[in-house]
């Protein structure tokens, strides 16, 4: 019982540092990266639709992105729906495709960047304490009941604490490596 306890927390916590990279990647650091775009919805049909549903992204070169659309008449609500966003970003249109260029980061924008990250990463470890605390509340429980004696309560607490201390190791790291990223010029 202890161990599926200690095997859930670390799942659970695994999937709030791999959330935490997923947000990472959206931050622009001055290179392109297709997941930029991934939070732009599009009016397509009535409905907001992820911009890649309704269009290829890729990589022209490090500081352009190209969006083509699969429907020409789509053009001009993706072209809307990028300026539109908190990206701060200019596309240009020629034809059917649009490219997106990627201005560089200014040093204001970096900082408000390393806020943001610095945010993400608090709530990534506040998620992991949670569920750190869920996990020790449900080995309470078990001990209340009787189920699991006092020894192995300390124990799976310390082990547990271990578990957390190395997911929140891992966050840090990862804000440690945007932040270098992001400093570059």
């Amino acid at each position: 019982m202890i161990e599926e306890l200690k095997k859930d927390a670390s799942k659970r916590m695994e999937k709030s540092v791999e959330s935490l990279r997923h947000e990472f990647t959206r931050i622009r650091t001055g290179r392109a990266n297709t997941s930029l775009l991934e939070p732009i919805k599009v009016e397509y049909y009535g409905a907001p639709t992820p911009l890649n549903q309704v269009a290829n992204i890729s990589i022209e070169d490090a500081r352009t992105l190209t969006v083509t659309p699969w429907e020409k008449d789509m053009v001009p609500k993706i072209e809307k729906a990028i300026m539109q966003s908190d990206l701060g970003l200019q596309p240009a249109t020629a034809g059917t495709v649009i490219r997106v260029p990627l201005p560089p980061l200014t040093e204001e924008r970096r900082k408000d960047l390393i806020r943001f990250i610095k945010n993400e990463a608090e709530n990534a470890r506040i998620a992991i304490r949670n569920i750190r605390r869920d996990v020790l509340g449900d080995v309470k429980e078990l001990r209340k009941e009787k189920e699991v004696t006092e020894d192995d309560e300390r124990k799976t607490q310390d082990e547990v604490q271990q578990i957390t201390d190395r997911y929140v190791k891992q966050v840090d790291e990862m804000v440690e490596d945007k932040e270098k990223e992001l400093m570059e010029v």
